[in-house]
């Protein structure tokens, strides 16, 4: 088993990771971290989980030490697809770029210009950057893109997804033409290969697939329900759970119906979507990962850049609608040699989708026919240690009884006003 050592990263920043525990690197990491220090371009693909961060990150790290940088020059740009990835490449990489004296920064949507004004009035070495913003900041003036020795393009398939190729390719034509350039993605399609392409010198190929071990580290259980008010009450049950769990739904409609549905139950949850500002959604992870609430309910804008460790349980509340959602979904938990499992709720009418969904990932799963009192529910869920559930959600007044209850308090006005006189 090598070590980061062997790899050929430098001391202090093998050092650094042996302080936070890191010793072994995973597979991707071992694949590609000698071709990215030997300059070489790179074209990584590996599922969600796999230690695609690092395997970026620590060279680039290794690179650039021991080299100053100028304020508005960053000289490595990490373009990620989403607010909450960006944090977490830079949460991820910013203690070990410290121990070797670099700077990284993160500049995503929705924060005010003037902020990004003043994190770059000093040099950054590492500059971690959504499209849409790193495109913002290069109009304005406030980064230069002549000194970028290397440039990532981390998620690259969910960066086609969203739209963001038009504004990556301009990026990169920014960048020195010799420059090093990395890619990293769980799938590639005819968008990314031409981009590979256009961009990338005769790049070193590198595919890191899940193996046996690590899919013997989730478990897949579907639950089939006769009707959205059955899965509403096992999703509050499922909620009361000691462990970290995440609810996916499609819609930001979905986030906020299934919040307030469990709030009436009592329970408190965190809902993230696109639908909230940055601040919102910063609210909403914070307070996930330092446990105000159990469970966040989100759409898939959640499924890649969140990275809790304690995080056991996927409910995929309405199934995914293809193979990519559901992999980057379910790969929110079992990460890192930990365990989890993928629970996915299935009406009638959402059978035959889930059953191609799951062929198409070759996955396994044990399905059950329950129901909200039903004694297989019961042992399912108490095997998988989640407490009893005894509570039943806060019935709101229909609209009927409001109105008798304004028209009652109107009457006792009028006697009021009337004895008054």
């Amino acid at each position: 088993m090598s070590s980061f050592k062997d790899l050929g990263l430098t001391l202090a920043l093998c050092q650094s990771l042996s302080k936070a525990g890191l010793r072994e690197p995973f597979p991707i990491q071992t694949q590609t971290i000698p071709d990215i220090l030997s300059g070489c371009d790179v074209l990584a693909k590996g599922p969600t989980g796999s230690g695609k961060t690092f395997a970026f990150g620590l060279p680039i790290l290794s690179l650039l030490a021991g080299a100053p940088s100028l304020p508005g020059h960053p000289r490595a740009l990490i373009l990620a697809p989403t607010r909450e990835l960006s944090q977490q490449i830079l949460d991820s990489l910013s203690p070990h770029a410290a121990a070797v004296g670099l700077r990284m920064v993160a500049v995503i949507g929705g924060v005010p210009l003037a902020k990004d004004r003043r994190l770059l009035a000093a040099p950054v070495d590492v500059l971690i950057a959504t499209p849409g913003r790193a495109i913002d900041l290069v109009n304005h003036g406030l980064i230069h893109l002549d000194q970028v020795a290397i440039t990532v393009l981390d998620e690259a398939d969910e960066m086609s997804d969203q739209g963001f190729l038009p504004q990556v390719r301009t990026l990169l034509e920014g960048t020195p033409q010799q420059s090093q350039r990395l890619l990293f993605s769980a799938t590639l399609d005819e968008d990314i290969t031409e981009i590979v392409r256009r961009f990338l010198h005769d790049p070193q190929e590198h595919t890191c697939t899940e193996n046996a071990s690590q899919n013997d580290q989730k478990r897949y259980v579907v639950f089939r329900v006769n009707n959205a008010r059955e899965r509403q009450h096992i999703l509050a049950r499922i909620a009361t759970r000691q462990g970290q769990s995440v609810c996916f739904v499609r819609t930001r409609h979905s986030v906020e119906r299934q919040r307030a549905a469990l709030q009436r139950y009592g329970i408190s949850v965190s809902a993230l979507s696109g639908a909230q500002t940055q601040r919102q959604r910063q609210d909403a992870l914070d307070g996930f990962r330092t446990k105000r609430s159990n469970m966040l309910i989100a759409t898939d804008i959640a499924a890649r850049g969140i990275d809790i460790p304690q995080m056991d349980l996927i409910v995929h509340l309405e199934p995914p609608q293809d193979l990519k959602s559901f992999i980057h979904r379910s790969g929110r938990t079992a990460r890192a040699g930990s365990y989890g499992t993928v629970v996915m709720m299935c009406l009638p009418k959402q059978v035959s989708v889930l059953h191609q969904v799951l062929g198409q990932a070759q996955v396994k799963a044990s399905w059950y026919e329950v129901h909200p009192r039903s004694p297989e529910l019961e042992r399912i869920l108490g095997a998988m240690e989640f407490p009893s559930f005894t509570r039943e959600p806060q019935r709101t007044p229909n609209r009927s009884t409001r109105t008798r209850r304004l028209n009652r308090n109107r009457r006792y006005f009028r006697k009021d006003a009337h004895k008054a006189r």
